[in-house]
């Protein structure tokens, strides 16, 4: 997969920008809040209709505008895409594939694949359960249309949910409610878990391998799927995950009831990291929690490969000067093959990377 081009339209710090990029590596240099993660942000939401880092869309809109444009030249499976992304301040967003407009995000899916790996990703082992989710949910957004539309019913319905819980002793009325919410809830929870657990089976497949080469086999990276406490195999179809779902709230029902909040579903899901025998997050050092960080992001990459036939586009946010030489020369090495953009400060030098093009952001402005 390919970005051919990016246009950008009061998005972030950016009046305008039109840029072409080359199909193997785009060095995105210069200082710091100039703009260069902004680059790499509205190349990411094209592929999902997700910001690593913004909770609402309107986050992305220059200050004091009302709208903002990411439009993307896109190659995908041997066809050409423009993938268009309009973004209103108060009224939602809108998006478009090839003049199309689409009716979910969903749509999105299989178009265009991303990868990106960012600072933040280096605590993706140490941080709470919140970060593997997101990580879990952004990859696989990506790949599984229905996916996308269950997450957002089951964010939907457990935001309502919260709200009964919290405000019941107010108005006891709304309990009357409880039970349609349980019941909508564990449908679509059944669906999240079930896809959850096929993609961590596809991440044991390859984050090991990548770890042990990482390590130079002196590591054994192991990965388990921490859900529901009452389902039994969460590999299994929805269809038998719902009554283990309904079981489990009902055991929990006064509980949520007794505390005001919401404490049986996935939205409590983690994704256990092991690093020979012990816990990585609480006992990983910075360098382990490094390489296993680095190892879920190389596998997620070769799973998008597997599943699409070609290599996602990768996104490195100044993460490379984060790491030691020899991680460096890891990754470098690791990513050989498909379109990758990397961001670093204006004085570094990245060695072994060869031939592509280099992109000089000041301030918003492609110089």
């Amino acid at each position: 997969m390919i970005v051919k081009s990016l246009e950008l339209d009061l998005f972030r710090n950016y009046t305008h920008l039109k840029a072409d990029f080359d199909e193997r590596v785009n060095l995105i240099y210069g200082d710091n809040a100039q703009g260069k993660t902004n680059l790499l942000e509205a190349v990411a939401y094209l592929s999902a209709a997700r910001s690593h880092r913004a909770r609402y869309d309107r986050e992305m809109i220059m200050l004091d505008m009302d709208s903002a444009l990411i439009k993307g030249g896109v190659v995908s499976r041997n066809r050409e895409f423009s993938l268009e992304a309009r973004l209103f301040r108060g009224r939602g967003r809108q998006l478009f594939s090839n003049g199309v407009k689409l009716k979910t995000a969903g749509e999105l899916a299989g178009i265009l694949t991303t990868v990106l790996f960012c600072p933040e990703d280096l605590s993706l082992i140490r941080a709470g359960a919140a970060e593997r989710r997101r990580f879990l949910d952004g990859a696989i957004c990506q790949l599984r249309p229905r996916y996308v539309q269950a997450l957002a019913e089951y964010n939907r319905l457990y935001e309502h949910k919260t709200r009964i819980l919290r405000d019941w002793p107010e108005n006891p009325s709304l309990l009357q409610t409880l039970d349609d919410f349980n019941l909508r809830m564990a449908q679509t929870g059944a669906m999240i878990i079930h896809y959850r657990a096929h993609f961590i089976k596809r991440l044991r497949e390859h984050a090991p391998a990548v770890h042990r080469d990482f390590s130079g086999g002196r590591e054994e990276l192991e990965l388990t799927y921490e859900t529901v406490s009452s389902v039994t195999c969460p590999m299994a179809q929805p269809r038998e995950l719902l009554p283990q779902l309904l079981d489990h709230q009902r055991k929990h029902r006064q509980a949520e009831i007794d505390s005001r909040q919401c404490l049986s579903g996935p939205h409590k899901d983690d994704l256990s990291v092991v690093i020979g025998g012990q816990s990585a997050k609480t006992y990983a050092s910075q360098g382990q929690t490094r390489t296993a960080a680095l190892s879920l992001k190389l596998a997620q990459r070769e799973i998008f490969q597997e599943e699409t036939g070609e290599w996602p586009v990768l996104l490195l946010d100044d993460v490379l000067s984060e790491l030691d030489a020899k991680r460096q020369a890891f990754v470098l090495n690791r990513i050989q093959g498909g379109q990758v953009f990397i961001t670093c400060c204006e004085e570094e030098k990245l060695e072994g990377l060869e031939g592509g093009r280099a992109f000089h952001i000041q301030n918003g402005n492609l110089i």
